[in-house]
């Protein structure tokens, strides 16, 4: 008799698993802007030590976050049956990284931009658990790719006010800053969103 083989998800560590206990409980706000295109990203986290990967996006003169630091995502597609098809699709596509369903271990709120002159997206962030970090393949679409401490995602001089230029204009906003990443807008709104559900894990 032919047996049919099922992927089952490593086992995750104790760390990744009080993560994972917390973001259980953890209620995530749903956003409905009207007229917003929806996207997904994926906020990756593998342990030994804790840690979340980042992206650096390829300068490209048609997207609007070109260069800016964020997480691996993008539009749905026509053909993804739900954002979770997206995040899975566009990660691999991104970084080479295969996620599965059962990978997910938590969503945060969902965000979109808040200024006016970026396009109307909405953006649903799905956390996803590793046992272990695993190769990257980076696309055309990523300049970089990074895997970023949370402990020192965690340390109050990580996290305050930086100076980036938004359409030309020198502006102060919220960022995370480590070695030479600055991560605002978006991408930092989630890792606040994630670090504060997982607070004390």
């Amino acid at each position: 008799m032919l047996r049919r083989l099922v992927r089952l998800p490593p086992p995750l560590t104790p760390s990744l698993r009080r993560i994972a206990e917390r973001l259980a409980g953890y209620r995530a706000r749903c956003a409905d802007p009207p007229g917003a295109v929806w996207a997904a990203v994926a906020l990756l986290v593998t342990p030994d030590p804790d840690a979340v990967l980042l992206i650096r996006r390829a300068d490209r003169r048609t997207d609007p976050w070109s260069g800016q630091v964020g997480l691996p995502g993008g539009r749905r597609a026509p053909g993804d049956p739900d954002l979770l098809a997206t995040a899975i699709r566009e990660t691999a596509e991104e970084v080479g990284v295969a996620l599965a369903p059962d990978d997910r271990i938590g969503v945060l709120d969902d965000v979109a931009p808040l200024t006016p002159t970026l396009p109307p997206v909405a953006v649903r962030p799905f956390v996803f658990g590793l046992a272990a970090r695993t190769p990257l393949r980076l696309n055309a679409e990523v300049a970089s790719a990074h895997w970023v401490e949370l402990d020192r995602l965690r340390q109050p001089h990580a996290h305050g006010a930086a100076p980036v230029s938004i359409r030309g204009e020198p502006r102060l906003v919220p960022a995370y800053r480590h070695e030479d990443l600055v991560v605002w807008g978006l991408t930092e709104r989630i890792l606040s969103c994630f670090l504060s559900a997982v607070a004390d894990s």
